[in-house]
Protein backbone atom coordinates (compact mmCIF):
# COMPACT_ATOMS: atom_id res chain seq x y z
CA UNK A 1 0.00 0.00 0.00
CA UNK A 2 1.09 3.27 -0.44
CA UNK A 3 1.71 6.04 1.93
CA UNK A 4 -1.85 7.79 2.85
CA UNK A 5 -2.16 11.83 2.47
CA UNK A 6 -1.28 13.77 5.88
CA UNK A 7 -4.88 15.12 5.19
CA UNK A 8 -6.61 11.87 5.10
CA UNK A 9 -4.45 10.52 7.91
CA UNK A 10 -5.70 12.76 10.01
CA UNK A 11 -9.57 12.62 9.27
CA UNK A 12 -9.14 8.65 9.53
CA UNK A 13 -7.42 8.95 12.76
CA UNK A 14 -9.89 11.84 14.18
CA UNK A 15 -12.70 9.32 11.95
CA UNK A 16 -12.16 6.66 14.49
CA UNK A 17 -11.35 7.74 17.77
CA UNK A 18 -14.57 9.42 17.91
CA UNK A 19 -16.86 6.64 16.75
CA UNK A 20 -17.94 8.05 13.57
CA UNK A 21 -15.77 6.06 11.39
CA UNK A 22 -16.04 8.38 8.30
CA UNK A 23 -13.88 7.18 5.44
CA UNK A 24 -12.28 9.16 2.42
CA UNK A 25 -10.91 6.16 1.05
CA UNK A 26 -11.44 2.51 -0.28
CA UNK A 27 -10.13 0.20 2.78
CA UNK A 28 -9.02 -2.42 0.56
CA UNK A 29 -7.09 -0.15 -1.84
CA UNK A 30 -5.89 1.96 1.41
CA UNK A 31 -5.34 -0.01 4.08
CA UNK A 32 -3.02 -2.81 5.19
CA UNK A 33 -4.05 -5.66 7.74
CA UNK A 34 -2.20 -4.68 10.43
CA UNK A 35 -3.71 -0.76 10.20
CA UNK A 36 -7.03 -1.73 9.88
CA UNK A 37 -6.75 -4.29 12.63
CA UNK A 38 -3.68 -2.44 14.96
CA UNK A 39 -5.17 1.30 14.46
CA UNK A 40 -8.77 1.25 13.40
CA UNK A 41 -10.79 -2.23 15.18
CA UNK A 42 -8.60 -0.97 18.09
CA UNK A 43 -10.13 1.87 18.18
CA UNK A 44 -13.30 0.33 17.33
CA UNK A 45 -13.68 -0.89 20.74
CA UNK A 46 -12.14 2.40 22.58
CA UNK A 47 -14.44 4.81 21.29
CA UNK A 48 -17.65 2.77 21.99
CA UNK A 49 -16.36 2.13 25.94
CA UNK A 50 -15.31 6.08 26.12
CA UNK A 51 -19.19 6.48 25.43
CA UNK A 52 -20.26 3.87 27.84
CA UNK A 53 -18.23 5.66 30.46
CA UNK A 54 -19.40 8.72 29.90
CA UNK A 55 -23.02 7.44 29.96
CA UNK A 56 -22.62 5.66 33.51
CA UNK A 57 -20.47 8.72 34.97
CA UNK A 58 -23.72 10.50 33.82
CA UNK A 59 -25.82 8.67 35.59
CA UNK A 60 -23.95 8.22 38.91
CA UNK A 61 -24.96 12.37 38.92
CA UNK A 62 -27.98 11.23 39.08
CA UNK A 63 -27.88 8.32 41.62
CA UNK A 64 -25.35 9.79 44.12
CA UNK A 65 -26.02 12.54 46.27
CA UNK A 66 -24.05 15.31 47.89
CA UNK A 67 -20.80 13.04 45.96
CA UNK A 68 -17.73 14.50 45.13
CA UNK A 69 -16.84 12.29 42.43
CA UNK A 70 -18.31 10.17 39.58
CA UNK A 71 -16.42 7.22 39.85
CA UNK A 72 -12.90 5.61 38.07
CA UNK A 73 -13.01 6.36 34.24
CA UNK A 74 -9.96 3.54 33.82
CA UNK A 75 -11.80 1.42 35.71
CA UNK A 76 -15.25 1.74 33.57
CA UNK A 77 -13.28 1.79 30.52
CA UNK A 78 -11.57 -1.75 31.40
CA UNK A 79 -15.57 -3.01 32.13
CA UNK A 80 -16.72 -1.72 29.05
CA UNK A 81 -14.24 -3.21 26.69
CA UNK A 82 -13.44 -6.50 29.02
CA UNK A 83 -16.46 -7.29 29.83
CA UNK A 84 -19.16 -6.54 27.04
CA UNK A 85 -17.53 -5.45 23.06
CA UNK A 86 -15.01 -8.20 23.51
CA UNK A 87 -17.26 -11.15 24.51
CA UNK A 88 -19.93 -10.00 22.42
CA UNK A 89 -17.63 -9.15 19.65
CA UNK A 90 -15.84 -12.79 20.01
CA UNK A 91 -19.52 -14.54 19.85
CA UNK A 92 -20.27 -11.97 16.66
CA UNK A 93 -17.34 -12.74 14.90
CA UNK A 94 -18.05 -16.37 15.28
CA UNK A 95 -21.30 -16.11 13.47
CA UNK A 96 -20.44 -14.10 10.96
CA UNK A 97 -17.72 -16.61 10.10
CA UNK A 98 -20.03 -19.37 9.75
CA UNK A 99 -22.45 -17.32 7.45
CA UNK A 100 -19.86 -16.67 4.85
CA UNK A 101 -17.89 -13.50 6.28
CA UNK A 102 -14.33 -14.25 5.76
CA UNK A 103 -11.08 -13.74 7.96
CA UNK A 104 -7.92 -14.69 6.85
CA UNK A 105 -4.47 -13.16 6.32
CA UNK A 106 -4.20 -14.33 2.32
CA UNK A 107 -3.03 -12.37 -0.63
CA UNK A 108 -5.65 -10.61 -2.83
CA UNK A 109 -6.60 -13.32 -5.48
CA UNK A 110 -7.04 -12.39 -9.14
CA UNK A 111 -10.04 -14.11 -11.16
CA UNK A 112 -10.55 -14.31 -14.71
CA UNK A 113 -13.92 -12.99 -15.94
CA UNK A 114 -15.90 -14.41 -18.47
CA UNK A 115 -16.32 -11.29 -20.24
CA UNK A 116 -13.78 -8.76 -20.43
CA UNK A 117 -15.08 -5.21 -18.86
CA UNK A 118 -14.61 -1.94 -19.89
CA UNK A 119 -14.69 0.95 -17.35
CA UNK A 120 -13.71 4.41 -15.86
CA UNK A 121 -11.96 5.42 -13.16
CA UNK A 122 -10.79 9.30 -11.54
CA UNK A 123 -6.82 9.49 -12.28
CA UNK A 124 -4.84 10.32 -9.52
CA UNK A 125 -1.66 12.42 -8.78
CA UNK A 126 1.64 10.98 -7.49
CA UNK A 127 -0.07 11.50 -3.78
CA UNK A 128 -3.06 9.39 -4.54
CA UNK A 129 -5.00 12.65 -5.15
CA UNK A 130 -7.71 12.62 -8.16
CA UNK A 131 -6.77 15.16 -11.11
CA UNK A 132 -9.39 18.10 -11.91
CA UNK A 133 -9.70 19.32 -14.90
CA UNK A 134 -10.86 23.49 -15.97
CA UNK A 135 -13.88 22.95 -14.34
CA UNK A 136 -12.66 21.32 -11.39
CA UNK A 137 -14.29 18.19 -12.36
CA UNK A 138 -12.12 14.73 -12.00
CA UNK A 139 -10.53 13.61 -14.89
CA UNK A 140 -11.61 10.03 -15.65
CA UNK A 141 -9.54 7.21 -17.42
CA UNK A 142 -10.77 4.47 -19.53
CA UNK A 143 -9.95 1.22 -19.04
CA UNK A 144 -10.50 -2.61 -20.01
CA UNK A 145 -10.20 -5.70 -17.82
CA UNK A 146 -10.40 -9.35 -18.37
CA UNK A 147 -9.61 -9.92 -14.54
CA UNK A 148 -10.69 -8.88 -10.82
CA UNK A 149 -8.69 -8.83 -7.96
CA UNK A 150 -10.91 -10.16 -4.83
CA UNK A 151 -9.19 -8.60 -1.57
CA UNK A 152 -9.22 -10.50 1.71
CA UNK A 153 -8.51 -10.53 4.95
CA UNK A 154 -9.53 -10.40 8.70
CA UNK A 155 -13.03 -9.28 8.09
CA UNK A 156 -15.40 -11.00 10.31
CA UNK A 157 -13.31 -9.41 13.90
CA UNK A 158 -13.34 -6.24 12.56
CA UNK A 159 -17.25 -6.36 11.32
CA UNK A 160 -18.10 -7.66 14.58
CA UNK A 161 -17.19 -4.81 16.30
CA UNK A 162 -17.96 -2.29 13.46
CA UNK A 163 -21.84 -3.29 14.62
CA UNK A 164 -21.78 -3.86 18.08
CA UNK A 165 -19.65 -0.66 18.99
CA UNK A 166 -22.07 1.24 16.41
CA UNK A 167 -18.63 2.24 14.88
CA UNK A 168 -19.60 1.66 10.89
CA UNK A 169 -16.68 1.74 9.46
CA UNK A 170 -16.23 -0.85 6.49
CA UNK A 171 -13.09 -3.06 6.07
CA UNK A 172 -14.36 -2.46 2.22
CA UNK A 173 -15.58 0.50 0.44
CA UNK A 174 -19.23 -0.91 -0.02
CA UNK A 175 -19.25 -1.69 3.60
CA UNK A 176 -22.35 -4.20 4.34
CA UNK A 177 -23.33 -4.15 0.65
CA UNK A 178 -19.96 -6.08 -0.12
CA UNK A 179 -20.43 -10.54 0.20
CA UNK A 180 -17.75 -10.68 2.02
CA UNK A 181 -18.96 -8.38 4.57
CA UNK A 182 -22.39 -9.45 4.92
CA UNK A 183 -23.04 -11.94 2.60
CA UNK A 184 -26.31 -13.46 3.95
CA UNK A 185 -29.73 -12.15 4.28
CA UNK A 186 -29.59 -13.54 7.71
CA UNK A 187 -26.28 -11.60 8.53
CA UNK A 188 -28.05 -8.79 7.06
CA UNK A 189 -30.63 -9.18 9.69
CA UNK A 190 -28.17 -10.30 12.39
CA UNK A 191 -26.02 -6.88 11.67
CA UNK A 192 -29.09 -4.75 12.06
CA UNK A 193 -30.43 -6.51 15.10
CA UNK A 194 -26.41 -6.20 17.01
CA UNK A 195 -26.42 -2.45 16.32
CA UNK A 196 -29.40 -1.75 18.35
CA UNK A 197 -28.63 -3.85 20.77
CA UNK A 198 -26.61 -2.53 23.09
CA UNK A 199 -28.34 1.01 23.26
CA UNK A 200 -31.01 -0.85 23.75
CA UNK A 201 -30.38 -2.29 26.09
CA UNK A 202 -28.64 0.63 27.87
CA UNK A 203 -31.99 2.03 28.38
CA UNK A 204 -33.26 -1.16 30.90
CA UNK A 205 -29.39 -0.57 32.51
CA UNK A 206 -30.49 3.29 33.32
CA UNK A 207 -33.99 1.91 34.61
CA UNK A 208 -32.08 -0.46 37.01
CA UNK A 209 -29.43 1.86 38.40
CA UNK A 210 -31.95 4.76 39.21
CA UNK A 211 -34.09 2.61 40.74
CA UNK A 212 -37.05 2.62 38.76
CA UNK A 213 -37.29 0.59 35.66
CA UNK A 214 -40.10 2.91 34.35
CA UNK A 215 -37.62 5.38 33.49
CA UNK A 216 -35.35 3.44 31.20
CA UNK A 217 -38.81 2.17 29.40
CA UNK A 218 -40.00 5.79 29.11
CA UNK A 219 -36.86 6.51 27.29
CA UNK A 220 -36.79 2.87 25.09
CA UNK A 221 -40.64 4.04 23.98
CA UNK A 222 -39.55 7.71 23.30
CA UNK A 223 -36.66 6.32 21.19
CA UNK A 224 -38.86 3.53 19.04
CA UNK A 225 -41.56 6.01 18.50
CA UNK A 226 -39.26 7.95 16.56
CA UNK A 227 -37.34 4.99 14.72
CA UNK A 228 -40.68 3.67 13.70
CA UNK A 229 -42.81 6.63 12.23
CA UNK A 230 -38.77 7.42 10.22
CA UNK A 231 -38.75 4.09 8.81
CA UNK A 232 -42.37 4.26 7.84
CA UNK A 233 -41.76 7.23 6.06
CA UNK A 234 -38.35 5.67 4.03
CA UNK A 235 -39.70 2.74 3.01
CA UNK A 236 -42.95 4.71 2.02
CA UNK A 237 -40.81 6.99 -0.15
CA UNK A 238 -38.80 4.17 -1.25
CA UNK A 239 -41.37 2.18 -2.74
CA UNK A 240 -42.35 4.73 -5.31
CA UNK A 241 -40.48 4.34 -8.88
CA UNK A 242 -38.34 7.28 -9.64
CA UNK A 243 -39.75 8.88 -12.48
CA UNK A 244 -37.10 10.05 -14.29
CA UNK A 245 -36.24 6.64 -14.66
CA UNK A 246 -39.67 5.30 -15.65
CA UNK A 247 -39.43 7.78 -18.53
CA UNK A 248 -36.36 6.03 -19.57
CA UNK A 249 -38.14 2.55 -19.63
CA UNK A 250 -37.13 1.66 -16.48
CA UNK A 251 -39.67 -1.10 -14.73
CA UNK A 252 -40.73 0.85 -11.56
CA UNK A 253 -43.27 -1.64 -10.26
CA UNK A 254 -41.01 -2.88 -7.37
CA UNK A 255 -40.04 0.97 -6.58
CA UNK A 256 -36.98 2.48 -6.37
CA UNK A 257 -34.17 0.17 -6.78
CA UNK A 258 -31.47 2.06 -7.76
CA UNK A 259 -28.80 1.81 -5.70
CA UNK A 260 -30.34 -1.40 -3.64
CA UNK A 261 -28.44 -4.64 -3.11
CA UNK A 262 -30.83 -7.20 -4.83
CA UNK A 263 -29.78 -9.75 -2.30
CA UNK A 264 -31.63 -7.97 0.25
CA UNK A 265 -34.32 -5.63 -1.96
CA UNK A 266 -36.22 -2.45 -1.31
CA UNK A 267 -37.66 -3.15 2.53
CA UNK A 268 -34.26 -4.58 4.05
CA UNK A 269 -32.04 -1.45 2.56
CA UNK A 270 -34.49 1.07 3.51
CA UNK A 271 -34.76 -1.03 7.00
CA UNK A 272 -31.09 -0.86 7.26
CA UNK A 273 -30.51 3.04 6.06
CA UNK A 274 -33.09 3.85 8.88
CA UNK A 275 -31.33 1.62 11.93
CA UNK A 276 -27.74 2.50 10.92
CA UNK A 277 -28.75 6.49 11.01
CA UNK A 278 -30.72 5.93 13.67
CA UNK A 279 -28.39 4.30 15.99
CA UNK A 280 -25.11 6.51 14.80
CA UNK A 281 -23.44 3.89 13.12
CA UNK A 282 -23.34 4.46 9.49
CA UNK A 283 -22.29 1.13 8.45
CA UNK A 284 -24.88 0.67 5.14
CA UNK A 285 -25.79 -1.82 2.98
CA UNK A 286 -27.18 0.12 0.05
CA UNK A 287 -26.29 3.71 -1.63
CA UNK A 288 -27.87 6.47 -0.01
CA UNK A 289 -27.14 8.82 -2.82
CA UNK A 290 -29.61 6.95 -4.95
CA UNK A 291 -32.42 7.20 -2.22
CA UNK A 292 -35.17 9.29 -3.50
CA UNK A 293 -34.84 13.18 -1.94
CA UNK A 294 -37.52 12.19 1.21
CA UNK A 295 -36.24 8.76 1.62
CA UNK A 296 -32.66 10.07 1.65
CA UNK A 297 -34.13 13.28 3.59
CA UNK A 298 -34.95 10.96 6.55
CA UNK A 299 -31.37 9.07 7.17
CA UNK A 300 -30.05 13.12 6.91
CA UNK A 301 -33.03 14.01 9.41
CA UNK A 302 -32.40 11.10 12.12
CA UNK A 303 -28.54 12.25 12.20
CA UNK A 304 -29.95 15.78 12.76
CA UNK A 305 -31.64 15.07 16.13
CA UNK A 306 -28.35 14.14 17.31
CA UNK A 307 -28.27 10.66 17.32
CA UNK A 308 -30.40 10.15 19.90
CA UNK A 309 -32.95 7.48 18.33
CA UNK A 310 -31.12 4.82 20.18
CA UNK A 311 -27.73 6.48 19.34
CA UNK A 312 -24.25 5.44 19.35
CA UNK A 313 -23.18 2.99 22.14
CA UNK A 314 -23.56 5.23 25.22
CA UNK A 315 -23.75 8.29 23.07
CA UNK A 316 -27.46 7.70 22.43
CA UNK A 317 -28.60 7.38 26.08
CA UNK A 318 -26.19 10.15 27.51
CA UNK A 319 -27.99 12.68 24.45
CA UNK A 320 -31.37 10.80 24.71
CA UNK A 321 -31.07 11.99 28.42
CA UNK A 322 -29.59 15.90 27.73
CA UNK A 323 -32.84 15.93 25.86
CA UNK A 324 -35.08 14.52 29.06
CA UNK A 325 -33.49 17.45 31.10
CA UNK A 326 -34.41 19.96 28.16
CA UNK A 327 -38.37 18.53 28.59
CA UNK A 328 -37.97 18.54 31.97
CA UNK A 329 -37.02 22.36 31.61
CA UNK A 330 -39.57 23.27 29.54
CA UNK A 331 -42.26 21.75 31.80
CA UNK A 332 -41.39 23.69 34.81
CA UNK A 333 -41.39 26.80 32.49
CA UNK A 334 -45.03 26.10 32.27
CA UNK A 335 -45.91 24.46 35.37
CA UNK A 336 -44.01 27.66 36.99
CA UNK A 337 -41.89 25.50 38.89
CA UNK A 338 -37.99 24.34 39.16
CA UNK A 339 -37.34 21.62 36.61
CA UNK A 340 -36.54 18.31 38.51
CA UNK A 341 -35.40 14.58 36.97
CA UNK A 342 -35.09 11.98 39.02
CA UNK A 343 -34.90 13.96 42.25
CA UNK A 344 -32.14 16.21 41.17
CA UNK A 345 -32.66 20.19 40.52
CA UNK A 346 -32.15 21.06 37.24
CA UNK A 347 -30.78 24.86 37.94
CA UNK A 348 -28.86 27.32 35.30
CA UNK A 349 -25.49 25.54 34.65
CA UNK A 350 -27.09 22.47 33.88
CA UNK A 351 -29.22 24.23 30.99
CA UNK A 352 -26.19 25.99 29.83
CA UNK A 353 -24.49 23.02 29.48
CA UNK A 354 -27.76 21.08 27.93
CA UNK A 355 -27.85 24.36 25.57
CA UNK A 356 -23.90 24.00 24.83
CA UNK A 357 -24.38 19.72 23.92
CA UNK A 358 -27.46 20.25 21.88
CA UNK A 359 -25.95 23.45 19.75
CA UNK A 360 -22.79 22.64 19.21
CA UNK A 361 -23.71 19.88 16.21
CA UNK A 362 -26.32 22.32 14.25
CA UNK A 363 -22.95 24.76 14.02
CA UNK A 364 -21.26 22.51 12.85
CA UNK A 365 -23.05 21.06 10.30
CA UNK A 366 -25.14 24.10 8.90
CA UNK A 367 -21.71 26.19 9.29
CA UNK A 368 -19.51 23.58 7.77
CA UNK A 369 -22.40 23.02 4.96
CA UNK A 370 -22.29 26.75 4.21
CA UNK A 371 -18.40 26.85 3.77
CA UNK A 372 -18.40 23.80 1.51
CA UNK A 373 -21.01 25.13 -0.84
CA UNK A 374 -19.70 28.88 -0.91
CA UNK A 375 -15.64 27.61 -1.50
CA UNK A 376 -14.21 26.53 -5.14
CA UNK A 377 -13.09 23.44 -2.80
CA UNK A 378 -16.27 22.44 -1.57
CA UNK A 379 -18.58 22.40 -4.80
CA UNK A 380 -15.38 20.54 -6.43
CA UNK A 381 -16.16 17.63 -4.60
CA UNK A 382 -19.94 17.55 -5.48
CA UNK A 383 -20.90 14.93 -7.78
CA UNK A 384 -24.80 16.25 -8.59
CA UNK A 385 -25.87 19.89 -8.80
CA UNK A 386 -28.49 21.82 -7.43
CA UNK A 387 -30.29 20.86 -4.88
CA UNK A 388 -28.86 17.25 -4.64
CA UNK A 389 -25.65 18.49 -4.61
CA UNK A 390 -26.42 20.58 -1.48
CA UNK A 391 -27.89 17.66 0.16
CA UNK A 392 -24.94 15.77 -0.46
CA UNK A 393 -22.69 18.42 1.48
CA UNK A 394 -25.16 18.58 4.11
CA UNK A 395 -25.46 15.15 4.53
CA UNK A 396 -21.57 15.12 4.88
CA UNK A 397 -21.20 17.22 8.10
CA UNK A 398 -24.56 16.14 9.41
CA UNK A 399 -22.85 12.67 9.22
CA UNK A 400 -19.59 13.99 10.58
CA UNK A 401 -20.68 16.14 13.26
CA UNK A 402 -23.20 13.94 14.77
CA UNK A 403 -20.79 10.71 14.69
CA UNK A 404 -22.39 8.78 12.25
CA UNK A 405 -20.09 8.37 9.58
CA UNK A 406 -22.65 7.38 6.82
CA UNK A 407 -22.06 8.91 3.39
CA UNK A 408 -24.51 9.66 0.21
CA UNK A 409 -21.50 8.83 -1.43
CA UNK A 410 -21.85 11.05 -4.31
CA UNK A 411 -19.60 13.39 -2.56
CA UNK A 412 -15.64 13.23 -3.62
CA UNK A 413 -14.74 13.55 -0.12
CA UNK A 414 -10.85 12.14 -0.02
CA UNK A 415 -9.06 16.07 -0.86
CA UNK A 416 -7.50 17.85 1.83
CA UNK A 417 -10.32 20.79 1.70
CA UNK A 418 -13.01 17.66 3.02
CA UNK A 419 -10.84 15.77 5.37
CA UNK A 420 -9.72 18.80 7.03
CA UNK A 421 -13.24 20.63 7.61
CA UNK A 422 -15.01 17.13 8.04
CA UNK A 423 -12.21 15.98 10.73
CA UNK A 424 -12.28 19.41 12.62
CA UNK A 425 -16.37 18.40 12.11
CA UNK A 426 -15.92 14.91 14.00
CA UNK A 427 -13.70 16.24 16.79
CA UNK A 428 -15.74 18.73 18.35
CA UNK A 429 -19.09 17.29 17.51
CA UNK A 430 -17.89 14.32 19.67
CA UNK A 431 -15.67 15.63 22.65
CA UNK A 432 -17.61 19.01 23.14
CA UNK A 433 -20.70 17.20 24.30
CA UNK A 434 -19.11 14.60 26.06
CA UNK A 435 -17.23 17.74 27.87
CA UNK A 436 -20.72 19.40 28.55
CA UNK A 437 -22.10 15.96 29.58
CA UNK A 438 -19.13 15.60 32.15
CA UNK A 439 -20.05 19.00 33.64
CA UNK A 440 -23.77 18.10 34.38
CA UNK A 441 -22.68 15.07 36.13
CA UNK A 442 -20.25 16.57 38.09
CA UNK A 443 -22.45 19.22 39.27
CA UNK A 444 -25.92 16.67 39.47
CA UNK A 445 -23.78 13.99 41.55
CA UNK A 446 -22.93 16.74 44.54
CA UNK A 447 -26.49 17.79 44.72
CA UNK A 448 -29.08 16.19 47.97
CA UNK A 449 -31.76 13.98 46.16
CA UNK A 450 -34.88 15.57 46.83
CA UNK A 451 -38.21 13.42 47.59
CA UNK A 452 -40.79 13.10 45.70
CA UNK A 453 -43.69 15.91 46.12
CA UNK A 454 -47.42 16.46 45.03
CA UNK A 455 -45.65 18.86 42.72
CA UNK A 456 -43.31 16.70 41.17
CA UNK A 457 -44.06 15.87 37.52
CA UNK A 458 -43.52 12.39 36.53
CA UNK A 459 -41.33 11.22 34.18
CA UNK A 460 -41.95 7.66 33.45
CA UNK A 461 -45.37 7.94 31.83
CA UNK A 462 -46.87 8.19 28.70
CA UNK A 463 -46.94 11.93 28.91
CA UNK A 464 -43.42 12.34 29.31
CA UNK A 465 -42.73 10.17 26.69
CA UNK A 466 -45.17 12.62 24.21
CA UNK A 467 -42.93 15.65 25.82
CA UNK A 468 -39.72 14.21 25.61
CA UNK A 469 -40.04 13.24 21.20
CA UNK A 470 -41.71 16.60 21.35
CA UNK A 471 -39.24 18.53 22.57
CA UNK A 472 -36.57 15.86 19.55
CA UNK A 473 -38.70 16.88 17.05
CA UNK A 474 -39.20 20.35 17.38
CA UNK A 475 -35.68 20.98 18.35
CA UNK A 476 -34.56 18.91 15.22
CA UNK A 477 -37.23 20.93 13.28
CA UNK A 478 -36.65 24.46 13.84
CA UNK A 479 -33.13 23.89 13.49
CA UNK A 480 -32.83 22.03 10.27
CA UNK A 481 -36.40 22.38 7.75
CA UNK A 482 -34.27 25.91 6.35
CA UNK A 483 -31.62 23.87 5.42
CA UNK A 484 -33.58 20.60 4.59
CA UNK A 485 -35.95 22.69 2.17
CA UNK A 486 -33.11 23.90 0.20
CA UNK A 487 -32.27 20.13 -0.53
CA UNK A 488 -34.09 17.27 -0.48
CA UNK A 489 -37.42 18.91 -0.11
CA UNK A 490 -37.13 21.43 -3.12
CA UNK A 491 -35.55 18.10 -5.29
CA UNK A 492 -38.74 16.43 -3.82
CA UNK A 493 -41.14 18.94 -5.77
CA UNK A 494 -38.82 19.42 -8.26
CA UNK A 495 -38.97 15.32 -9.12
CA UNK A 496 -42.59 14.59 -8.48
CA UNK A 497 -44.11 18.08 -9.33
CA UNK A 498 -44.33 17.60 -13.52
Amino acid sequence: MTAVEAGSAFNTAVSFVTNTNWQGYGGETTMSYLTQMLALTVQNFLSAATALAVVVALIRGFVRRSAAGLGNAWLDLGRATGYVLLPLSLLFALFLVGQGVIQNFSAYQDVKLTEPVTYQQPKTDAHGQPVLDAAGKPVLDTLKTDKQTLAMGPVASQEAIKMLGVNGGGFFNANSAHPFENPTPLSNFAQMLSIFLIPAALCFMFGRLVGDMRQGVALLAAMTLIFIAMFAVVQWSEMHANPLLTQLGVDGAAGNMEGKETRFGIVASTLFATITTAASCGAVNAMHDSLLPLGGMVPMWLMQLGEVVFGGVGSGLYGMLIFAMLAVFLAGLMIGRTPEYLGKKIEAFEMKMVSIAILITPLLVLGGTAVAVLSKDGLAGLANPAAHGFSEALYAFSSAANNNGSAFAGLSANTPFYNILLGLAMWFGRFVPIIAVLAIAGKLAAKPRLAVSAGTMPTHGPLFVVLLVGAVIIVGALTYIPALALGPVVEQLQLFGH
